[in-house]
């Protein structure tokens, strides 16, 4: 359990940070009629793992 709150610390910004900019990037690509398959994968994963680690920690009672 130790690890989930070492992610809710440390790793959740940098998760925030992709999930921006694969959410940027799939707008600029829908706007150019482009692929958009690996961004949203990316854009999944991350905001996946944003979700789990916050409610993880929730349910530990972390604040």
């Amino acid at each position: 359990m130790i690890a989930f709150i070492f992610i809710g610390v440390f790793v959740t910004p940098i998760l925030a940070i992709i999930f921006c900019i694969n959410l940027v990037e799939i707008m600029k690509k829908i706007k150019h009629d482009q692929k958009t398959a690996g961004n949203t994968f990316w854009l999944t994963v991350s905001f996946m793992l944003i979700v789990w680690t916050l409610a993880i920690c929730a349910s530990m009672g972390v604040n």
